[in-house]
């Protein structure tokens, strides 16, 4: 089953492999006989990736507080113009995603 996002575009599955018990135990007395010698932690590849991703995500606003700022002080005027058809076809559309 594919899931889609908002954008219509369709994700393809991802294969994701699963070790045994065995091989999770060599990888990780491996991890650990070269951590011991160098000193150092080992980090998975995707371990990396949160970590890059999170970096990102936390150096940018992704909040417009200039945008928030106005809207509230229209919302607050009664100035801020409301397309009520607008969001009923978004409600709408949105509750066609559902199950």
């Amino acid at each position: 089953m594919t899931i889609e996002s908002i954008t219509g575009r369709t994700q393809m599955p991802t294969a994701i492999k699963v070790a045994t018990k065995a091989e999770a135990d060599n990888g990780q007395k491996a991890a650990i006989n070269n951590t011991e010698n160098k000193g150092d932690i080992a980090i998975t590849t995707m371990a990396q990736g949160i970590k890059k991703a999170f970096e990102s995500s936390s150096a940018t606003s992704s909040v417009d507080l200039d945008r928030v700022n106005s809207v509230k002080k229209a919302l607050a005027e009664g100035s801020y113009p409301i397309n009520a058809e607008r969001i009923a076809k978004k409600m709408i559309q949105f509750e066609m995603t559902l199950p």
